[in-house]
């Protein structure tokens, strides 16, 4: 009895090393088929940007005019909520606000298969040279978002929330038209709302988007061009890779098994088959010297 028990323990060790060895390979080689992520992905978002041309006495001088509030970029995520910009030189000497707002925030992440741009500006109110007592525009809430997620359509979404004031007057904006703002003596606006595009990989949402012609009858400034951009992101999809199928392995020497499909197998029966093998040798082994010892 005794040694029985001592030749059968050893058996049942084998039996549990061979068949978790071959069992354990099967999930390890499906794991590798796994989608990957290979790239990073991009995302960018900014609240405003400025591309502005300001001619000053009777366009003797010319000032470009190209600034941007809240802007930042990702892989790296960043998070900016600046609210003022200011310039200098463009009004006699004093510092010039460009433009004001109660919430400014922008957003660039890329994290888990997503990249993401988002903004939000909110009761902010946009000004050019030569007009410091009116407003280009004010806003009571515009937002964008570009989100671009790995294995799905990227999406471009934008918002305009509450009234919006082009040129001290109130203006009714169409989603996806034009608007064009007219006032004597002082300029034209026109004013593009919402605009997306998306492709495969890439997204991208503008809220607002002027056109600029201002040309005020006083001070020194002759003339104002160019455009302005409210709340805009970007985004671009992190690239994947998925493993083609391991290829077959055949025994060396032997006739070549059929096909385990036709059978009703599936990917784990090959290293159940191998766990089986080993149970049956082992066992066959122990009945062996069993039998040498009596």
């Amino acid at each position: 009895m005794n040694g029985t028990t001592r030749f059968c323990l050893p058996a049942r060790r084998l039996v549990t090393v061979a068949t978790a060895t071959a069992l354990a390979a099967g999930p390890a080689a499906l794991a590798r088929a796994t989608p990957t992520t290979t790239g990073e992905g991009r995302a960018a978002a900014v609240v405003l940007r400025t591309g502005l041309d300001v001619s000053l006495l009777d366009k003797t001088v010319n000032v470009p005019l190209a600034v941007s509030l809240n802007e930042v970029r990702a892989p790296r995520s960043a998070d900016r909520t600046a609210l003022t910009v200011e310039l200098d030189g463009v009004d006699g000497g004093k510092p010039f606000s460009v433009v004001r707002a109660e919430v400014a925030q922008a957003k660039a992440t890329v994290e888990n298969g997503t990249a993401e741009g988002s903004t939000r500006l909110a009761h902010a109110q946009v000004h050019v040279p030569g007009l410091p007592l009116l407003s280009l525009i004010e806003v009571e809430q515009v937002t964008s978002t570009a989100t671009c997620e790995a294995g799905r359509t990227p999406v471009a979404e934008s918002n305009l929330l509450g009234a919006v004031t082009v040129l001290g007057k109130r203006v009714t904006l169409t989603s996806g038209g034009t608007t064009n703002v007219r006032v004597p003596g002082v300029g034209e606006v026109r004013l593009d709302l919402s605009h997306r595009e998306t492709t495969s990989r890439t997204a991208a949402a503008t809220a607002l988007e002027l056109s600029v012609s201002v040309n005020p009858l006083e001070l020194n400034v002759a003339e104002v061009e160019g455009t302005v951009t409210l709340a805009e992101a970007t985004c671009e999809t992190p690239r994947t890779t998925t493993p083609g199928p391991a290829p077959d392995v055949k025994p060396q020497g032997g006739p070549t098994q059929p096909d385990l499909a036709a059978t009703g197998g599936n990917s784990a029966t090959p290293y159940l088959a191998a766990g089986a093998v080993a149970l049956l040798a082992a066992g066959a082994a122990a009945a062996v010297r069993a039998r040498r010892r009596r």
